[in-house]
């Protein structure tokens, strides 16, 4: 028997995992279409590229699982070989050092979706940990047009509310928080205002929603039907064809890792303190999927939302902006 859940297009705005076959089974088991992997953070021009090797012995060594999603044809066409869609991402601009001519190189190399700053200062402008917001800076401007021309997400997930709303008008394409919560039910500097939610939304752009715990109301209490209810109450005010997903899933990592994270430029000043996670119940790995379709059911959503929340919303975003 088909469930709805098999019939739908299922994409994750944000997955940093231990990247390797138990993931992507997971991916599969889970009936994920596509996701955006996030591939660097903190490393170099030289670093990344690396790591974006690595990511091609992975299509080769487990092209039964896998492929590399470059548009959304791409994603379509995971969809309809039972595979699954990785989208090539960054957390941050670390990778394009102070070069624009690396942004159009990233790009050739399927890296689809970026965030302008890693919770901290850099070249382009503020993250949200930074003590002052000092906004888009004038390289980041050319940045960002950068991105516009050859059709790379901006993504403002920890970027500081100034730099966020600086991008959000200087950006010719639909930009996206690919993974965030809203401040109203939990006070933290990572979740977003309903002003800043509104205000993206109206500039044509979308909000991923995020289940990390320590963002959620809950914390590590959450279940999630508690993690639907928070998406509910952005798609209730900016519409539900502007919003999707993106967990933050962290398959397969420890403390090291995390603590990695969560210093400044990978060592330096310790940002927040380090977090006990636990994702929420009944979406305790990427394999779970099919409860979060379970749980909108259970709240009542129609089919016609479901579908777009769980994915299609991400599919015309990226259609648009790539």
């Amino acid at each position: 028997m088909t469930t709805l859940h098999d019939d739908l297009i299922v994409f994750d705005g944000l997955i940093i995992s231990d990247w390797g076959r138990p993931v992507f089974e997971a991916m599969a088991q889970g009936g994920l279409t596509a996701a955006n992997c996030t591939c660097s953070v903190w490393e170099n021009f030289r670093d990344t590229m690396s790591a974006i090797g690595a990511w091609n012995t992975q299509f080769r060594d487990h092209a039964d699982l896998i492929i590399k999603a470059k548009t959304v044809a791409d994603i379509r066409r995971a969809k309809a070989e039972g595979k699954t869609g990785i989208v090539l991402g960054f957390q941050n601009t670390t990778a394009f050092e102070d070069r624009l001519e690396f942004i159009e190189l990233f790009k050739e190399q399927g890296v689809g979706i970026v965030q302008m700053t890693y919770n901290t200062q850099n070249l382009v402008g503020s993250g949200c940990y930074e003590s002052t917001d000092s906004g888009l800076s004038d390289f980041g401007h050319e940045v960002v047009a950068e991105m516009n021309r050859v059709g790379m997400l901006c993504d403002l997930s920890h970027v500081g509310p100034k730099t966020s709303e600086e991008v959000i008008r200087a950006s010719k394409k639909p930009v996206a928080y690919s993974h965030c919560l809203p401040a109203v039910l939990k006070a933290h500097p990572r979740n977003k205002s309903d002003e800043q939610l509104r205000f993206i939304a109206d500039q044509d752009g979308f909000v991923g929603v995020t289940m990390f715990p320590p963002f959620l109301a809950a914390g590590n209490g959450a279940t999630v039907d508690d993690y639907v209810a928070a998406i509910d109450y952005i798609v209730n005010l900016v519409g539900e064809e502007r919003v999707g997903f993106g967990t933050d899933f962290t398959m397969g990592y420890g403390s090291k890792f995390f603590e990695y994270l969560n210093r400044d430029k990978g060592y330096a000043r310790q940002l927040t303190e380090i977090w006990e996670v636990e994702f929420p119940a009944g979406l305790e790995s990427i394999a779970d999927f099919p409860n979060l379709t379970a749980a909108m059911e259970r709240a009542g959503w129609s089919e016609t939302k479901i579908r777009r929340v769980m994915g299609e919303n991400w599919l015309s975003l990226l259609e648009r902006v790539w």
